[in-house]
């Protein structure tokens, strides 16, 4: 992650290198411009002196013609000097140009190899983080199907289950109904009996009484 933000910065700064090369280059060619303006103009000026010397010379005032060709030297030396010293800072200011170009290409050059090695590194991280992304999708899509598998299980479990339960709710219930009629039965037999006993204790009374009357009447 940090290499690939190194590399995007590295972007940024190579693209503002760019943009200061490009507004040097355009400042560079205004300034030729200017120089070869400013030169055209003074060999139309030295033009129009040599025009204007010549005619001169053609006049037949002879004394004006002699200055004229006394003084046509020396403006023409004059303008060659200008003109001389003007091409001279044209190409000075060119070979600075040329150098400053150099330099600056080679900066771009190293910048450029800097990044594409910072963006060779930048790939190498996204495609391993490709790498891991797909494993972890398929190591999520495993679990999905494990939890699937295991939800259904318990699903099945729990319908197992359910069936279980109420079979044991259902025979519990049938014991319980079962408890209940026995505990009836027991309840009707145990009256039944405790009627026997009061009969059978009748009897046991009604018979002890004719003995007793039998032994009164045997003793007469």
């Amino acid at each position: 992650m940090q290499k690939r933000e190194d590399a995007e910065q590295s972007l940024v700064l190579f693209r503002k290198d760019m943009d200061d090369a490009t507004l040097c280059r355009l400042e560079l060619e205004h300034r030729i411009e200017l120089l070869m303006d400013e030169i055209g103009f003074l060999k139309k000026l030295h033009e129009e002196e040599l025009w204007e010397l010549e005619v001169s010379a053609q006049s037949p005032q002879a004394q004006a013609g002699a200055r004229m060709e006394l003084q046509q030297p020396d403006l023409t030396a004059a303008l060659r000097d200008i003109r001389t010293q003007y091409e001279s800072i044209a190409v000075t200011n060119l070979q600075e140009a040329e150098e400053w170009y150099k330099a600056k290409f080679a900066d771009l050059s190293d910048a450029a190899n800097r990044n594409c090695e910072a963006l060779r590194v930048a790939k190498q991280e996204m495609n391993e983080s490709q790498r891991q992304i797909q494993s972890l999708t398929c190591e999520v899509d495993g679990l999905k199907g494990m939890n699937e598998a295991l939800q259904r299980q318990m699903r099945e479990m729990e319908d197992e289950f359910s069936t279980e339960i109420r079979s044991y709710q259902e025979e519990m219930g049938r014991l319980e109904q079962e408890i209940r009629s026995m505990k009836e039965e027991m309840a009707k037999q145990l009256h039944e009996y405790q009627d026997l006993l009061r009969v059978k204790m009748a009897l046991d009374v009604e018979i002890a009484t004719y003995r007793k009357l039998l032994n009164s009447e045997e003793g007469w």
